[in-house]
């Protein structure tokens, strides 16, 4: 008996892909949509996942979506975008939408908490109740598991928003629209384009200060996920980090050192770049697909 047929959304700023897959390596059919207005982007993922349905059929449906995000199933508000910096998309209605419309169990979560779901699954989580995945891109985002599942309170974890301490000589402002210098202010895609004024980033050495300011930014995001949480690794994954894998080696460096010996952290390597690579988003949302299946 063949695996079940799982679909999978990932909401991004950008682009959105559209995936069908029983698994990472059975990928069946994927669809890159743009991003434009919710109308005509969730217009079109409607029809590829009706398409879909009526060729292939499939389980359950999996969305793993740029935010904030509600997340709670108690809320009017449930399955909504809220309060998001992306024009036009606050207050966008996602899950209970494709639900209607595919007639499917659906499962909805933070795009970075499906990545983490996936890294546990197929990737370098795997064998690990508590893990993180960090993904560095326009935004800096946070995955939390803790005890299998991700976290919740009144709203989801937004750990790339916290303020962290400054390296020292990093006089940069920080670039985010709320918040000035938090992580995201600071070492985002946007924020390194920022703090380079207007110089190319392929001009830029490995060993250029800038990286320190970064990869001490990021380490400060790690310092405080690992006394919040102690994760039993972390992944840090996204554009930034896949066009400047030096970083990743640095920032275990300066996490140990902001550690100071206080919480030694488990042997080898700790933090990682995501065993799915490019694919960790994506496969998220069929991680959670298959949380959904009835």
């Amino acid at each position: 008996m063949s695996e079940p047929i799982y679909a999978g959304v990932e909401l991004g700023g950008t682009k959105c892909v559209a995936i069908l897959t029983r698994g990472p390596d059975q990928i069946v059919e994927r669809q890159i949509i743009a991003t434009t207005s919710p109308e005509e982007t969730l217009g079109a993922i409607e029809r590829q996942l009706l398409e879909w349905h009526a060729e292939h059929g499939f389980a359950s449906l999996g969305i793993a979506s740029f935010g904030p995000v509600e997340l709670d199933q108690s809320s009017p508000s449930y399955g909504q975008i809220v309060r998001t910096s992306k024009a036009g998309w606050s207050d966008t209605d996602v899950a209970r939408r494709l639900e209607r419309a595919t007639g499917m169990p659906t499962a909805f979560d933070t795009d970075v908490n499906g990545a983490a779901l996936a890294e546990m699954r197929w990737g370098v989580g795997q064998g690990f109740d508590d893990f993180a995945y960090i993904t560095v891109g326009t935004g800096v985002g946070v995955g939390l598991i803790v005890n299998g599942q991700p976290t919740r309170g009144f709203a989801h974890s937004e750990l790339g928003h916290i303020r962290p301490a400054r390296l020292v000589g990093d006089d940069f402002a920080g670039c985010c629209p709320y918040h000035g210098d938090c992580v995201e202010g600071l070492a985002s895609g946007p924020a390194i384009q920022a703090r380079l004024g207007g110089r190319a980033i392929e001009s830029i050495s490995n060993d250029d200060p800038l990286w320190d300011a970064v990869a001490w930014t990021l380490a400060q995001l790690c310092h405080a996920i690992v006394c919040a949480a102690a994760p039993r690794a972390i992944a840090i994954g996204g554009g930034v980090m896949t066009g400047q894998p030096h970083l990743l080696e640095r920032i275990e460096h300066m996490l140990v050192d902001s550690l100071a010996g206080y919480m030694p952290l488990p042997p080898g390597r700790y933090v990682q770049p995501p065993g799915l690579g490019a694919e960790a988003g994506p496969l998220g949302a069929i991680a959670l697909a298959m949380t959904a299946r009835r």
